[in-house]
Parts: structure tokens; C-alpha cells; sequence
């Protein structure tokens, strides 16, 4: 395994998504998350770390503390029980005391599972300790402050939303002659940006690597495209940059604000139906990247071959690194 990351890094993550939708508000009928005052579509944090855990379980075979198990009567296991799954192979561990217990959970969960190396956990524990010839419980929390954080995702333009009816191919109830009826709502399209760092100081506690980054970075680039559910089909990812600092305790932040979307001419943003619609405009990142030249290490970037961005004018003297997708 590699050492545990020593520089902060900025990440800034675009993707779309075609006649489909992103991420449902279960509040609001599981409609597309849209800012109404500013027709933006909105992607929590939470749905895109679902989805580089998905990929890291399903297609890394990486353990992930975070997950749905259940049991042989088909009850989901609690986050309780979840911890207590890294106790299984401890000897003699009803003799031992709660803080021993609970820091050899923290240390394998730590050690195994990397959804937790990237983005923390809080914990709830309920273990059994004994106390001469009897047993009690005790509880308490382990808590691990995530090296990777996110915003929330936000799209470069305003978005349409389209509802959707249907008929589904069974009758409504038995004995019917018609059948029943589905509505769903999509957005024709939506170009989402995500902002994230990765916290060199927190990644001590977690012992977040380099390997994990690399991880995380094929999570969302490879997760984002083979996240193929009826909702999500056609999720495309377009550019993934991350800078790179070498100054301790520093970035440049919001530097997902300076790329910008250009429409065709004639196009209003909610018409846009393809990113070949679109240019976006990195002029402003570029000139920021080179005022902080210097306590930029080098800057990682993968683009997809259909987007239009422009990142000329970038100082030579900044290492740029093609981020592999393999």
C-alpha cells in the first residue's frame, strides 16, 4: 500500500445525463432535485459517493463499511451490527473492555474498508462487556472525519423538467381489464458540476493513500458510466481535473464557479439536449491555476473526447498528468 497523502488537493467533476433522472427527492414524489428560484438541478454529496462506493464494491472488490446486509430472515443490518462484523475473528474478545473493542473496530474498519479511508464515518457501537459474572452494554460512537469532502452537485445551466405517463404491462388489480398507469419525471438534460477537496490533515486519521485517491478518482470517472439503472442509464462523466498543492494548508477554492457553460447562439440553457450544444469557458480557471503556479505541485485532468473546453494559455511550467480510466 502507498503512504498516506501529504498534499490538499481540489477536485472539480463534470458529468451529464440524458432523458432520465439524477438524483429524486423522496420528499417531493422522487422528482429531480431543482432549485425553483434558479432552475438549477441540484445532486446531493451523498448520491455520488453512493455511487463510487457501488462501483469500488461491485467492480474493485474493495470492502465497503457503508452498505446494505441483510440477514437469513431478510432484516437489514443496522450500523450497530455493522461494526460489530469486525469483531468476528477477535479471540477471547468477551474479555475485553469496551475501549479495547472499540479501537479495534476503528483500526480494521480503517485498515479494510476504503469508503471510510475516503470519506469518514460516524459510528454507533453497542458492544457487550463483562463485568465479573455478568454482561452489560455499553454504547458510544466512533467518529472519523472524512479527507474527501463534496458539495453539493449543481448544474451549469438551468434544466427543464418533463413529466412523463405511461401504462405499465399488468392489470391494475385482479380480475381488471385495464392496466395500470406510471408517471415519472426526467430532465431532458443536465450537465452537473461537483466541487470536492481531499484534506491532507484529515487523511492522517484515516490513513488515506494515494492508492485510494487513484481509486476514488476511477470511482467517479468509471462509476458515474456503469451506473446503468432505469433512472441513471446514459450518465456520461466529461471532465475530471484535480490540482495538486505543494503549499501545506492550502487551496485555491471554488474553482468548480470558473468554468462556464456557452449555449449555441439562439438556445436558451433549458434547450440544451447535448454537450456538443455547448463550449465551456475555462479562460477564468486558467488565470487562476497560473497566479498560483507556484504552490501548484501539478494538475491530474481527464476529458472526454466530445466536449469542447479550451485550456490554453495554461503556464508551461505546471505539470499536467492524463488521469487513466482503466
Amino acid at each position: 500500500m502507498s503512504e498516506t497523502i501529504k498534499n490538499r488537493s481540489e477536485i472539480v467533476f463534470l458529468y451529464d445525463i440524458k432523458d432520465a433522472n439524477p438524483n429524486g427527492d423522496p420528499l417531493d414524489g422522487n422528482k429531480p432535485r431543482i432549485d425553483e428560484e434558479t432552475g438549477i438541478n441540484i445532486v446531493t454529496d451523498v448520491r455520488l459517493k453512493r455511487t463510487i462506493r457501488d462501483y469500488l464494491m461491485n467492480f474493485k472488490e474493495e470492502e465497503i463499511f457503508v452498505r446494505e446486509i441483510t440477514d437469513e430472515a431478510g432484516k437489514i443490518q443496522d450500523a450497530k451490527l455493522r461494526a460489530k462484523d469486525f469483531l468476528k475473528d477477535v479471540d477471547n474478545i468477551g474479555n475485553k473492555g469496551f475501549n479495547e473493542q472499540k479501537n479495534i473496530i476503528k483500526e480494521k474498519i480503517v485498515n479494510d474498508c476504503i469508503d471510510v479511508r475516503l470519506f469518514g464515518a460516524t459510528i454507533p457501537l453497542d458492544l457487550s462487556i463483562k463485568e465479573g459474572n455478568k454482561s452489560k452494554n455499553v454504547t458510544g460512537s466512533i467518529t472519523l472525519t472524512g479527507p474527501v469532502q463534496f458539495r453539493m452537485g449543481r448544474s451549469l445551466h438551468k434544466v427543464e423538467l418533463k413529466h412523463i405517463k405511461g401504462t405499465g404491462a399488468f392489470a391494475s388489480k385482479s380480475g381488471a381489464t385495464q392496466k395500470t398507469f406510471r408517471e415519472e419525471d426526467i430532465l431532458p438534460y443536465s450537465l452537473i458540476s461537483f466541487y470536492g477537496i481531499i484534506n491532507e490533515n484529515a487523511a492522517q486519521h484515516t490513513h488515506l493513500t494515494e492508492d485510494d485517491v487513484t481509486l476514488l478518482l476511477d470511482g467517479m470517472w468509471n462509476g458515474s458510466k456503469n451506473l446503468i439503472s432505469r433512472s441513471k442509464a446514459g450518465q456520461m462523466p466529461r471532465l475530471l481535473l484535480k490540482v495538486n498543492y505543494k503549499e501545506k494548508n492550502y487551496h485555491i477554492g471554488d474553482l468548480d464557479k470558473m468554468i462556464k457553460i456557452k449555449p449555441e447562439k439562439e438556445k436558451r440553457e433549458e434547450e440544451i439536449r447535448d454537450i456538443s450544444d455547448v463550449e465551456l469557458d475555462a479562460s477564468e480557471l486558467v488565470q487562476t491555476l497560473n497566479k498560483n503556479k507556484d504552490k501548484i505541485e501539478s494538475i491530474d485532468v481527464k476529458v472526454d473526447d466530445r466536449v469542447n473546453i479550451d485550456f490554453r494559455g495554461l503556464d508551461e511550467s505546471i505539470t499536467q498528468n492524463k488521469i487513466s480510466s482503466e
